[in-house]
């Protein structure tokens, strides 16, 4: 029903992925190269046909959508008045973190993590304090003797949680997250869910919403990530707390963040409404791209992929071949062409990993899984 193997040209289209050399091929960014599901593009096309795009309200439908996709896909039932519109959730992450924080506090991530947490933090001028996931045996755990002392520090002030974790993968389990939110309640710290990576998920998994296990957290969810849908800047956050929603939403009011995009508002009823098959099968292809791209890496180099049930990312070890990832990868685009993200920007112990984007058509995929193993090859003859 949906060809997820069919080629689209993204050359010359304004695409952040494909601003790159003609024999470039990018597997970095978290974009699919897939045309999202036909129920979107109708919804989009009505209003590209009604041919007025003036300021926007947020209609009741667009609430809804949300409400029902995570009761029934979640098992979570969202109140409509503990959703809040943002323009993306980076945004509103630095609007929380402004909110909520002092300058020169410390806010907590849990590395190696998504990089533009760090710059989010830094950028706003506190301190980004590194819970570091334990490693071992090719597998992430939290280190929660860490992450208390961590929290106990009077200037640690708010946590990000990655929930699922980007770039690791893994899907955090109802004792994980208790804790978590057990050890926030003690130290009186602020939590932030960022959620944006929830349906992509394998078949006998599931992501378990934070603000069920803790209603004084905030989470960032969004279509974006799910349908494909980035470039049209819009995403929410879910906040039970009345008193302290109501201070986000004048945050978000006046950080200018608040004001829907007209396509991102019908897109996303679109989706959650109508866009399940879609998703589903999305999802299908995307577990077989991840087995087909683990057993071929598993085959034909010494690397080490991560088992991670979540996300359109593989994270992978690249410590038999060396301790910089930064240098292989930059010797793996120069080589090569292939492009993709080096795990020293995420922190931890992302320098000796980093992260490939299979969320594109099998023959791309074996494309640039051929190029990697010829730049592994090439990187151990001149080393």
């Amino acid at each position: 029903m949906y060809n997820f193997s069919e080629i689209f040209k993204r050359f010359n289209t304004h695409s952040l992925k494909w601003d790159v050399k003609a024999d470039e091929l990018p597997m970095w960014v978290a974009d699919m190269d897939f045309k999202v599901a036909p129920e979107i593009i109708l919804a989009m096309q009505k209003c590209l046909d009604h041919g007025i795009f003036g300021y926007n309200i947020i209609p009741p439908e667009f609430y809804k959508s949300i409400q029902d996709w995570w009761q029934q896909y979640h098992n979570f039932f969202i109140q409509k008045e503990w959703i809040i519109f943002s323009s993306g959730v980076m945004p509103a992450i630095s609007s929380i973190i402004r909110t909520l924080t002092r300058e020169n506090d410390q806010i907590i991530v849990q590395s190696p993590v998504y990089h533009a947490f760090f710059r989010c933090i830094q950028d706003n001028g506190r301190i980004a304090c590194e819970n570091l996931l334990s490693y071992r045996n090719h597998e992430y755990n939290i280190d929660f003797d860490d992450l208390e002392k961590k929290l106990a520090n009077p200037k640690t002030t708010l946590m990000i949680l990655c929930n699922p974790h980007n770039p690791i993968g893994k899907i955090w389990n109802e004792h994980e997250l208790n804790t978590i939110a057990t050890l926030c309640k003690k130290y009186n710290v602020f939590i932030v869910s960022d959620e944006i990576h929830c349906d992509i998920v394998e078949s006998g998994h599931s992501y378990i919403p934070f603000a069920s296990i803790m209603p004084e957290s905030i989470s960032t969810l969004s279509a974006n990530k799910t349908f494909n849908l980035a470039g049209l800047q819009g995403s929410v956050c879910i906040i039970p707390d009345e008193i302290l929603r109501k201070k986000i939403q004048q945050s978000f009011i006046r950080d200018e963040i608040s004001t829907p995009n007209t396509l991102s508002i019908d897109a996303t009823i679109a989706a959650f409404n109508n866009a399940r098959p879609w998703l589903d099968a999305l999802n299908e292809y995307i577990s077989s791209n991840k087995t087909f791209a683990t057993e071929f890496i598993h085959n034909n180099t010494p690397l080490q992929v991560i088992n991670g049930h979540a996300t359109y990312l593989l994270w992978i070890d690249c410590s038999e071949i060396t301790h910089d990832s930064h240098q292989f990868c930059t010797f793996l685009r120069q080589k090569t062409g292939l492009y993709v993200s080096s795990g020293k920007a995420f922190g931890g112990n992302g320098y000796r990993f980093f992260r490939l984007n299979v969320a594109c058509p099998r023959n791309i995929l074996k494309e640039g899984l051929q190029k990697l193993k010829n730049g592994v090859n090439l990187f151990l003859q001149q080393k």
